[in-house]
Formats: C-alpha cells, structure tokens, sequence
C-alpha cells in the first residue's frame, strides 16, 4: 500500500506573499514599485526630521526615529499596495464571465449566502444569473446582456417567489451602463440594502431554496475565469 502524504501543505511565506502581491498589482500598475519606495523613504524622512526637532538632539536618537519612520513607512505602502490589489483584481475581472460568481461568494462576507456557480446561464451566449440569500432578501444578479437575461432574469424571480414569497427580491445587473452595477461596486452597493428579514427566516429560505435546486442540473460556472488565479493574496 502505497504511503500516504500526511504533511501539511506548506504555506508561502511573508516575503513571497509580498513578492506576489507586487507583481500581481504591477501587471495594472506599472509605477508601483515608484511610489511604494518614495512612501518607505518619506517615512525615513519624517522620522529622522522629527529627530531632529524632538529634544534630545543626539545621533542615538536620530537613529531610532528613522527606524521608528522606516517602519511606519513600510506599513503605509502595505496598505497601499493591498488596496491598490483589490481595485487590480477588479480591473482584471471586469467584464470577464463567472466575475459575478467570485464578488458574491467573496466579497459579501458571511451574512449572505452565495454559491459562485450560476443559477441560470446561456451556453450560447455565457449571460448568466447568481442568486445570494442574505437579511435584506433574495438578490438575483445578471451578468451579460440585460435584454438577453431577462427570461434567465423572470425565471429565478418566479422561482424565488414560489418558495418565499413574503421575502423581498432585489434584482441587479453587473455592468458599466446605465442603471447596472459596476463590478468593483457590487460588493458595496449588495451590503447597502436594508435588512428586511431574520436570521432564521433567512436560513428557511436558504434550506428550501437549496432543496428546490438540488433536483436541477448542475449548471457549468461560464469560461472566462478562475477565480484562484485572479485572487491576489495579502501578506499576513
């Protein structure tokens, strides 16, 4: 009988997350490496300015406020080059087929309830319907072209109403036209709504939803991304 492999996969470290993270922001903004060092060394700067000013004046001091400023500026371009990640990751996936998928199942923490592969989807055209179960209701959410959804659109709305019909349902379409949502904004503007229902009414809903959907064919996630290799890991 064959050994099985019981070691632990090993984890990247922190200089690898850091190196990945920097060339995966780099691909969309190339003046990264730039404005990440000018940040380290105005964070020098500051400190050893302040080590100037702040009595006692000595060299011991000077040197512990710029080690104190080194850090902080390298703190400041963490986080500007995690958030400058995520405005990235979502310019590499806009417009991409399954970016929908991701941003429901990722982005919209543990209060909604997401499954990234597609209710309702198009072979043909790859327009595709994601359904999410949160406090403010039922949220059906389009990606492709509105008017070809809208039958994809009506039959998850008569879907959701047969099984919950008191629950509100909210309708979205993922796009950067007039009266759809943007990709990097559905995030946001999904957490916005309005709780309208409670936590054990949510999870009946998610039971018989999940029941009702157990009988149907599993639906392909639409070609066009692997959320794996768009995801951009923060350093710890």
């Amino acid at each position: 009988m064959a050994a099985r492999n019981s070691a632990p996969e090993k984890r990247p470290g922190l200089i690898s997350q850091i190196k990945t993270l920097l060339k995966f922001t780099k691909d969309v903004y190339p003046w990264l490496p730039w404005v990440l060092i000018g940040i380290i060394v105005a964070g020098i700067a500051l400190g050893v300015g302040l080590g100037f000013l702040i009595p006692p004046v000595a060299l011991w001091s000077i040197i512990l406020w710029g080690v104190t400023g080194l850090m902080l500026g390298f703190l400041a371009a963490m986080i500007t080059m995690s958030r400058l990640a995520t405005k990235a990751m979502y310019a590499k996936i806009d417009g991409m087929p399954g970016a929908t998928g991701y941003v429901i199942t990722s982005g919209l923490g543990r209060g909604w309830h997401a499954d990234e592969t597609p209710v309702g989807v198009n072979p043909k055209t790859q327009d595709a319907v994601y359904r999410a179960i949160g406090r403010a209701g039922i949220l059906i959410v389009g990606e492709g072209a509105e008017g070809r959804l809208s039958r994809l659109i009506n039959e998850e709305k008569m879907r959701a109403k047969r099984v919950a019909p008191q629950v509100p349902v909210h309708v979205m379409y993922v796009g950067n036209g007039e009266g759809q949502v943007s990709i990097k904004a559905l995030g946001k503007t999904v957490k916005a709504l309005p709780k309208s229902i409670s936590k054990a009414t949510q999870a009946a809903v998610i039971k018989r939803m999940d029941s009702m959907t157990q009988g149907m064919a599993s639906l392909p996630i639409p070609k066009g991304i692997d959320p794996t290799k768009v995801r951009a890991p923060r350093p710890r």
